[in-house]
């Protein structure tokens, strides 16, 4: 439990995630100030290479590709990064004129594209297979939803709670995220039910 780097942020770090090998790391901060936006706040998120001591404290500036244009805009925001075991790709939340989109991100080529609209703090299973997301839906706000990459199919999570997290993997076949007070975990493939992981706590990680 030892300090190794330290980076000055705009603000309070929540989102952080690590790949699985421990080189990359990845958070979130909400900043206030930001001209163009009249809500009050909005994120600033970043990842550090941990091998070559690289930083990027705000990724807003990769170029992005939404529907396969380029894409500029002062209100692009990111969040809720989650890394791909090849420590370059990632995946992440983009907000900009009142929607948001699923994004796919190319680190060591520095680039970024859309892949769906309305898909909030991805989490990608350990095998590369599976994203789970938070998605809008009514009477919700959210629903947790899983999407198979290879096929593009979606499937609904058992929790119908409104969940406003971002899950972990706590194994290849279950997530786990906050719920109230406590961790509940839920199968990632559409089957069985909600189930008390842990009272009491929250921010869930796991090993794999």
């Amino acid at each position: 439990m030892r300090e190794v780097r330290k980076v000055r942020l705009a603000g309070i770090p929540s989102r952080a995630r690590i790949s699985a090998s421990g080189r990359m790391a990845s958070w979130t901060v909400f900043v206030t100030g930001d001209s163009y936006n009249s809500g009050g706040f909005s994120t600033w998120s970043g990842i550090l290479d941990t091998k070559t001591g690289y930083v990027i404290t705000n990724i807003e500036e990769i170029p992005l590709r939404i529907d396969g244009r380029r894409y500029y805009s002062a209100d692009v925001n990111y969040w809720g990064i989650t890394f791909a075991a090849d420590d370059s790709r990632f995946y992440a939340t983009l907000s900009t004129k009142g929607k948001t989109y699923l994004v796919e991100g190319d680190f060591t080529n520095w680039r970024a594209r859309t892949l769906r609209e309305n898909a909030e703090c991805p989490s990608l299973s350990p095998d590369g297979s599976t994203l789970v997301y938070k998605k809008r839906v009514k009477p919700g706000p959210w629903r947790l939803h899983a999407l198979d990459l290879a096929t593009g199919r979606e499937t609904p999570l058992a929790e119908t709670a409104s969940i406003d997290d971002q899950a972990a993997w706590l194994d290849e076949r279950t997530v786990m995220y906050a719920k109230g007070k406590d961790i509940w975990s839920v199968p990632a493939n559409g089957t069985g039910t909600p189930h008390l992981l842990t009272p009491n706590a929250s921010s869930p990680s796991a090993t794999h």
